[in-house]
């Protein structure tokens, strides 16, 4: 820890300076690289990094009523004596019914701003260095009645690559799909080949990113 505060010393000193000897059109650039340095050194001091993100959520109506989610996570902790893993979720409607995951047990379930929060206890310590691989599942009920619906991921851990799928039912599919940056203010069309048919004959849209930006919420925002 003696180190890292040097480090983060040697940051700060770094910015001070920066900000003391340079003209302000090149002032701006040092100092968000010294910021981005900061941040990331921060970010990887969490308790888990996420190698593989998989989301899928498959709408079971045409009226938007019924809902599943189900997800893989594949984490690397990061730190020592690990006992709990914390999954959240948010949305319209009722969130989060007949949850399950595996591995571990959900002790805990509690809100936070717009976004609720299970806590799942590992039954075990999990120790620097190890991998664990989460699956997780729940059902929702009135979640997605509007013309236009939306799916968020919020990346708070760094991430290495996120893949969300939203299947449609086959008499109601997507007219239009895309992506929103929500800090940064940025929507982009989903590709052509984020398309897809199913053989059952429902639509599925597929957004996927390798190492998405730390603390950014990324939306799946469709027309139905």
């Amino acid at each position: 820890m003696e180190d890292q505060s040097k480090k983060q010393d040697s940051l700060v000193t770094t910015i001070v300076r920066l900000a003391a000897g340079l003209p302000l059109s090149g002032l701006i650039p040092e100092l968000l690289g010294a910021a981005r340095k900061l941040l990331s050194r921060r970010a990887a001091e969490g308790v888990y990094e996420v190698l593989d993100y998989e989301c899928t959520l498959e709408l079971l109506d045409k009226k938007g009523t019924r809902a599943t989610v189900q997800k893989q996570e594949k984490v690397r902790y990061l730190q020592d004596y690990i006992t709990t893993f914390q999954d959240q979720a948010w949305g319209d409607g009722e969130i989060l019914l007949d949850y399950k995951c595996s591995p571990g047990l959900a002790v805990d379930q509690y809100p936070l701003g717009h976004k609720t929060y299970k806590l799942i206890s590992l039954r075990d310590l999990k120790r620097k260095g190890e991998e664990q691989e989460f699956r997780i599942q729940w059902k929702m009920r009135n979640g997605f009645l509007k013309q236009t619906g939306f799916w968020g991921t919020t990346i708070n851990h760094p991430t290495k690559k996120v893949e969300v799928k939203v299947v449609f039912p086959r008499d109601r599919p997507p007219m239009h799909a895309s992506i929103v940056e929500s800090d940064l203010h940025r929507t982009h069309p989903l590709a052509p080949e984020a398309w897809q048919q199913l053989p059952d004959g429902r639509s599925m849209v597929v957004w996927e990113l390798s190492n998405p930006i730390l603390n950014e919420d990324y939306i799946l925002r469709w027309e139905w």
